[in-house]
């Protein structure tokens, strides 16, 4: 579905099923942001866990130029597309709905960066009741070669030999000059996805999906933004696959990892119980 130039899919519930689960609440509405390269029929994979419990599913993935060009460039068009990504929830009218986030990898938690600075800081989004977020690998911080093995797989065995390296060197030598070396300057300018929401984290609870045999996230990085953002009152959770390669958790792991998303969003949805049936967990301020 194409809007405001945006592809996206969304999926409601049957009633009959949305009804059954949740017993005359509002069921949730699911977030689902694909990582960099992943095709529709990945990430339907995904909200079909969050369907067959009658919960909406909004599935999105952001362009390839705008994950490994304009975000390390400092180009903040991805901010654009988290304001239509938001707008969405007003536009289908699900927008007093709890709503749940499921973040893939570097590429979905780029935007996912800038979809919480707007609930920092837009007050149109302040109604908006967000009850937690699943974080599939992701997120990390300065791995030159991890970004590069990412880039690699997202342009696949179709482009030559050659014309791939060249790209692979070229991405990797700007990579390091602006993340790296650069970085302590050009980060008052522009922070990377990592230290933005690590510096300025929501206060929603956070359950974190990883494996020590990523080759493209470092899981120790992920554990240090996890401890950072715990002593600053987040409510984080997570789970170490172990052997799954990168976003490969679901594939080797189906029922697991199926059991582990929904006990959490249970969870959260028990957490927001209150007066009239749910209380609101806003975003403070920072």
């Amino acid at each position: 579905m194409a809007a405001n130039g945006m592809e996206y899919n969304i999926v409601f519930p049957e009633a009959a099923t949305s009804e059954s689960r949740w017993k005359g609440t509002k069921e949730p509405v699911v977030i689902l942001l694909g990582w960099a390269g992943c095709k529709d029929r990945h990430l339907s994979k995904y909200s079909a866990i969050y369907n067959e419990q009658g919960c909406v599913t909004i599935c999105y993935t952001a362009p390839l130029r705008s994950v490994f060009i304009l975000e390390p460039f400092g180009y903040k068009e991805l901010r654009t597309t988290a304001l239509k990504l938001l707008e969405l929830l007003f536009d289908y009218e699900v927008e007093n709905s709890p709503i749940f986030f499921h973040v893939f990898s570097n590429g979905g938690f780029m935007l996912y960066r800038y979809v919480v600075e707007l609930l920092h800081s837009q007050q149109q989004f302040e109604t908006l009741s967000v009850i937690g977020a699943v974080v599939d690998s992701a997120p990390d911080s300065g791995n030159i070669l991890g970004a590069v093995r990412a880039l690699k797989a997202t342009l696949g065995a179709k482009i030559h030999p050659a014309l791939t390296f060249v790209l692979l060197s070229l991405f990797a030598a700007t990579i390091f000059l602006l993340r790296v070396v650069l970085y302590p300057l050009t980060k008052y300018i522009h922070k990377n996805h990592y230290d933005a929401v690590q510096e300025s984290p929501p206060t929603w609870p956070h359950f974190y999906l990883f494996s020590q045999a990523d080759q493209v996230i470092r899981h120790s990085n992920i554990r240090l933004f996890m401890e950072t953002t715990k002593r600053k009152g987040v409510s984080v959770d997570s789970y170490d696959f172990v052997t799954s390669s990168h976003v490969s958790h679901f594939r080797d792991f189906p029922e697991q990892y199926t059991r582990l998303c929904l006990n959490f969003l249970n969870t959260c949805m028990k957490d927001t119980e209150g007066t009239q049936g749910k209380r609101r967990l806003r975003i403070e301020n920072q």
